[in-house]
């Protein structure tokens, strides 16, 4: 098992999750961050964490997408291990709908 980011972290990227991951396996993408699955150590202290309630366990049905995205894309976007504010419109983010197909960005991240 792993968790796995999925698509509510698109446009909000609280980051509070990246803060408490012991093995620093978050990586960033302009808009969103993923879990890199092979350093995932599934310890779930991220899930409670995110305001976004984007972090999974990938055991859950109908995530199969998502550790796709979350494998290719840390494998392509800098680690990040610090917490930065979440975008300023992150509140009208949280909670809609499609946000992959609307408002996914495969441009990397700052990272650290």
């Amino acid at each position: 098992m792993t968790y796995v980011v999925t698509d509510n972290c698109i446009r909000c990227k609280y980051m509070d999750c990246v803060e408490v991951c012991p093995v620093d396996c978050f990586y960033e993408g302009e808009n969103m961050l993923v879990i890199h699955p092979d350093e995932c150590i599934d310890c779930g202290v991220c899930e409670p964490e995110c305001p976004a309630e984007a972090i999974k366990p990938d055991t859950e049905p109908g995530l199969e997408k998502w550790l796709e995205v979350n494998t290719e894309f840390a494998d392509k976007w800098p680690n990040i291990t610090i917490k930065r504010d979440a975008p300023a419109d992150a509140k009208e983010y949280d909670g809609k709908d499609n946000k992959f197909e609307l408002y996914f960005s495969a441009e990397p991240g700052e990272g650290d």
